[in-house]
């Protein structure tokens, strides 16, 4: 049943929805309202600004997590599948993760030292990854821009390339976007990047065979491409095929195949998308799941990269000395004890669990988006899900709701009780979700999208959409 029967425009839904929104979640807009004067921030639920949005425009304030649920500053619980943004893979405060927190609470947390932890964690990422040597960041940010830096320094060549539609953080270097709808040159994105970052990176179309083409004339003069082997923006495209050439052109021109696995790496399989694409890549950056919930960041590589860092392995006592000559790269918070305690408990944990981990999970998904197609295939709503691994989300390019109806359906399942970030409309499962949170969540959505199509929002089919 509809929950806002009635005739309405598109404004007077908009308002209505926005509305019980606002009546649900008055402790976090005052929050925001308060904090506004003196933080700047612009988390809110990810629909842009506009006068008829507005009173929306703020994020959920939580006051507790635990498991698969967060609490909010009005008393309200949540089924949680932004999950910090696919940070917590074993759902929120995991006890294995929280022990190890309090062991080196308890021992201090001293920076500038080498903290005791470093080598063996080093050590247990290698083996997940299949790289020959890691080192530590803090954020996906820091962790794509090392990468393009030892690219370049072991190459020496300037300019990268990129696809447009990937999410590679907020270095100016990657905040580009095609100068227009047939246009692929790259133009700074936001105001502040400069063209001359936007000058060093060559903007290409995923999964297109005529980058590939573009890759082969050009490749000897890249000194890497930057892939997000499944764009978090939409997880439907998963070209197998496109990558394992782009492997075998990058290896032909001698450039740097980086793969930014910040939302796959440990999610998609315990090797992430390049084990369960079968592709390598020279250099791969990881988070999210690796820091267990700390502030911990990757990059793993072949010797030939990683040199890079630090030169190379020497040893003590005979004539060695460093290979290369390294690069800069620091951090006052890298290696932080804390985030790698969290880190080692959390390495430690999958490869006691082994691939079945991520194979289960995979399959509860998978189980999941094919529970959802059906529903809305027979209440005869335009909408299909898609996932990649224990990520789903709406198929965008194979559904026929119109992006007001999106940007609302975040606010009426906020108002369900389901967390999520606004503009993914899906989410992250974790280990923690029960089969009594997947039913939860399949009914905030398939009622989500049925209120959306009552205002009139969303159209109906003739029946015949199928996943």
């Amino acid at each position: 049943m509809n929950a806002f029967a009635g005739t309405h425009t598109p404004a007077s839904a908009t308002a209505a929805i926005i509305a019980a929104f606002n009546q649900r979640t008055q402790g976090s807009k005052d929050a925001s309202a308060a904090n506004r004067h003196f933080l700047a921030d612009k988390s809110a639920i990810g629909v842009p600004f506009s006068p008829l949005a507005k009173e929306a425009l703020y994020p959920i304030v939580a006051t507790k997590a635990e498991g698969a649920n967060l609490w909010d500053v009005d008393g309200n619980r949540y089924v949680d599948i932004l999950m910090g943004v696919g940070i917590n893979l074993f759902g929120h405060n995991p006890p294995f993760i929280r022990n190890a927190i309090e062991e080196q609470l308890a021992k201090g947390f001293a920076v500038g030292p080498q903290s005791e932890l470093a080598g063996e964690t080093a050590e247990l990422f290698c083996r997940l990854t299949g790289k020959e040597r890691v080192t530590f960041s803090n954020t996906g940010t820091e962790a794509v821009m090392t990468a393009i830096r030892i690219a370049r320094a072991a190459t020496g060549r300037r300019k990268i390339a990129i696809f447009a539609g990937s999410y590679h953080g907020h270095s100016d270097q990657v905040l580009n976007k095609p100068a227009g709808p047939t246009d692929l040159r790259a133009v700074p994105a936001f105001p502040g990047v400069t063209d001359t970052t936007a000058r060093d990176v060559l903007l290409l179309d995923y999964a297109n065979p005529q980058s590939l083409d573009t890759l082969r004339k050009r490749g000897r003069h890249l000194a890497a491409v930057l892939v997000e082997p499944v764009q978090s923006r939409n997880i439907d495209v998963q070209p197998r095929a496109f990558l394992h050439e782009l492997r075998t052109i990058t290896e032909q021109t001698g450039t740097a195949l980086i793969f930014d696995e910040m939302i796959s790496g440990f999610r998609a399989a315990q090797g992430g998308a390049q084990e369960h694409f079968g592709v390598e890549a020279d250099i791969a950056t990881y988070g999210k799941i690796a820091g267990g919930g700390l502030a911990l960041s990757l990059i793993a590589g072949s010797n030939r990269f990683m040199n890079y860092v630090d030169g190379g392995i020497w040893s003590y006592g005979d004539a060695s000395a460093p290979v290369v000559q390294p690069t800069f790269f620091a951090g006052t918070y890298c290696r932080h004890p804390l985030s790698l305690a969290a880190a080692r408990a959390t390495a430690r944990h999958m490869l006691d669990e082994g691939p079945a981990l991520q194979e289960g999970l995979n399959a509860r998904t998978s189980g999941l988006v094919s529970r959802l197609n059906a529903s809305l295939a027979t209440a005869r709503l335009p909408v299909i899900f898609t996932s990649f691994g224990s990520f789903f989300s709406v198929a965008a390019g194979r559904s026929g709701a119109p992006p007001l109806a999106l940007n609302l359906l975040s606010l009426l399942l906020l108002t369900a009780g389901i967390h999520l970030r606004g503009g993914d409309k899906g989410g992250f499962l974790s280990t923690a979700h029960t089969d009594a949170d997947l039913d939860v969540i399949h009914d905030a959505f398939l009622h989500g999208f049925q209120s959306l199509a009552g205002f009139g929002l969303l159209p109906l089919t003739d029946g015949t959409n199928t996943p």
